[in-house]
């Protein structure tokens, strides 16, 4: 497998010739400071509110607009002024959007890691900066990868859900006993920030962390403790629980399908709160009605959000969430303000530290 790879310039005057911004004499009257203010600022359009301390960092810099439809509809419109817009994770912005939105769109900015949804050879054709914040959510995500791990083998879910249809107790001899985490294998496919995070939890459980990423190291491997598998399928076979956690690209497109779920042993579990499109969810309804896999617990969907009615929901050995993995309050806070930081640097002239698209660099619109 291959790797899954304005300014506003205040513009200084010859002797003969004004400066852009001037302050004239009070005898003549005085430009209001406000406006003169408001003449330097650009618009930035996003999805949803933005917390306060993220507005901070837009303050002397931009009119920041919260849209009135939301990322489901029609927004394109509203966006037509923006020089930036804000989208989360669902939100696909092709090159099409792109041009709806107009030329004075200068930076598409998303809350998080994955970009798999914005066409980057369309904004780089365009000239447009696409930033992101992938240190923004990995805590939480991380977090999230190990509850549905935990509630997965402790068999919570199960449990809730016989209580909550009204029936008894049931007898041991009708559950299928839970596993216990510690001294057990868990498989990271992808071991960048979020991958290395859960390794570490992981680890603190007792668990053995085995990972396949072609991109990483083994040094860096070692120094997390983790032990480096030289492809997925030697990973596969040797995990109880497998988790899922690179990027959607062609490369990684069902990275999880007939054949790689078969070989994960018998009665193992699956974890993904990376991106829907890694798992051919076809082929996991039949490894889990088979009984080859003891369950599955997933964030995320392919494609999202899922048809209501999606029979993963209806199994009684999977464990399904609306993609809410990042979404806490201290992670919110951290990708607000991350990506307000980042649109300031490029409303500045300046290189941004997350800029994804680093071949506009330099070719950006002005």
């Amino acid at each position: 497998m291959s790797g899954w790879a304005m300014i506003l310039t205040l513009v200084s005057a010859k002797q003969s010739v004004a400066p852009r911004f001037i302050v004239v004499d009070s005898l003549s009257g005085r430009r209001d400071e406000k406006e003169r203010s408001n003449m330097r600022q650009a618009h930035v359009w996003t999805g949803r509110p933005l917390q306060p301390a993220a507005l901070a960092v837009l303050e002397s810099l931009a009119t920041v607009v919260v849209s009135r439809v939301g990322e489901r509809n029609d927004w394109y419109a509203e966006a037509s002024v923006a020089d930036a817009i804000i989208v989360g994770g669902e939100t696909f912005v092709t090159g099409e959007v792109m041009d709806r939105i107009g030329p004075r769109l200068r930076v598409i900015a998303r809350t998080g890691i994955g970009v798999d949804r914005i066409d980057l050879d369309a904004a780089t054709q365009r000239g447009i900066l696409v930033v992101n914040t992938p240190d923004g959510p990995t805590e939480s995500t991380a977090e999230h990868a190990i509850a549905l791990l935990l509630n997965l083998c402790k068999q919570v879910m199960t449990g809730d859900r016989i209580l909550r249809a009204g029936r008894s107790f049931p007898g041991l001899t009708e559950l299928t006993p839970g596993l216990e985490v510690s001294g057990a294998v868990l498989g990271l496919v992808g071991l960048g920030r979020i991958g290395s995070r859960v390794a570490a939890i992981a680890q603190v459980l007792g668990m053995k962390v085995l990972a396949f990423d072609p991109f990483i190291a083994p040094e860096r491997a070692s120094t997390l403790g983790v032990a480096l598998a030289p492809s997925l399928a030697e990973l596969l076979p040797r995990a109880q629980i497998v988790s899922l956690h690179c990027p959607a690209m062609p490369e990684t497109y069902h990275i999880m399908n007939a054949e790689t779920l078969h070989l994960m042993p018998k009665g193992s579990y699956l974890v993904n709160v990376a991106r829907g499109a890694l798992i051919d969810e076809t082929a996991l309804l039949d490894a889990l009605r088979s009984g080859h896999l003891a369950g599955a617990a997933l964030d995320v969907f392919d494609p999202e959000p899922p048809m209501a009615n999606h029979p993963l929901f209806t199994l009684p050995n999977t464990i399904c969430t609306p993609h809410i993995g990042a979404y806490t309050a201290a992670s919110m806070l951290r990708m607000h303000v991350m990506v307000c930081e980042q649109i300031a640097s490029a409303l500045r002239g300046e290189r941004p530290t997350n800029l994804v698209n680093a071949a506009v660099w330099g070719y950006q619109r002005g």
